[in-house]
């Protein structure tokens, strides 16, 4: 098997994973999602059932008039008035964004700066590496990161002449030693799977008499 050669001067310098800030971005929306549902969800419960007049025109009236001045009532009624105008003022802004997002990547810090290597290219990476490995077609890479490095998974279908155990160790070392010199990255896991092998057309000879 041919010998991948990264280039020079991809290692020694200190590694983050940096997904920290967007994970916890992501739980933070997910909790205000779920806040500014329940609130709707109060809200759509109170005007269904004022519409519907099942909650007595008196009544009604009585809630109305203590907002207007009850200040027990006027208090929390501000309140979760605010808290739902910043919530959709959270979720305007991040749909304005999404379409600018950037891609996910891995951060690496230098003594020089910052250097950001995308998921994509790590994807990509793993292709190049495991694609030198004989008896293996259509190549499929995924990688997600972790506090321990990357893990990464190939999906590939084999010829089946070889042996499937020699070959996915030989891509296992392959594509964890290639992505480690060529990147500086620890890789935590190399998984392959086998979906499927090469399904051959049948030959035909005809015999001539």
């Amino acid at each position: 098997m041919d010998q991948l050669k990264p280039p020079t001067g991809c290692r020694g310098f200190p590694l983050t994973i940096g997904r920290g800030q967007a994970y916890v971005g992501k739980i933070v929306d997910r909790l205000l999602l779920l806040l500014y549902s329940l609130i709707i969800f109060v809200a759509s419960i109170v005007i269904l059932f004022t519409a519907s007049s099942w909650i007595p025109l008196e009544q009604a009236g009585q809630t109305l008039n203590n907002f207007y001045f009850e200040k027990n009532y006027a208090y929390p009624g501000i309140i979760v008035s605010l808290i739902m105008l910043l919530i959709s003022v959270r979720f305007l802004i991040l749909s304005l964004r999404r379409g600018r997002s950037q891609a996910p990547s891995i951060d690496q810090r230098t003594d020089f700066g910052d250097i950001r290597i995308s998921i994509e290219t790590v994807e990509n990476l793993s292709l190049k590496a495991a694609g030198r490995t004989k008896g293996a077609k259509d190549l499929r890479a995924r990688v997600r990161v972790n506090q321990s490095g990357l893990e990464i998974t190939i999906r590939t279908i084999v010829d089946g002449e070889s042996s499937i155990p020699e070959l996915t160790e030989d891509m296992q070392s392959t594509v964890k030693s290639y992505i480690e010199d060529i990147t500086g990255i620890p890789v935590a896991s190399v998984t392959v799977f086998v979906a499927n092998i090469v399904q051959s057309a049948p030959t035909f000879k005809s015999r001539v008499e």
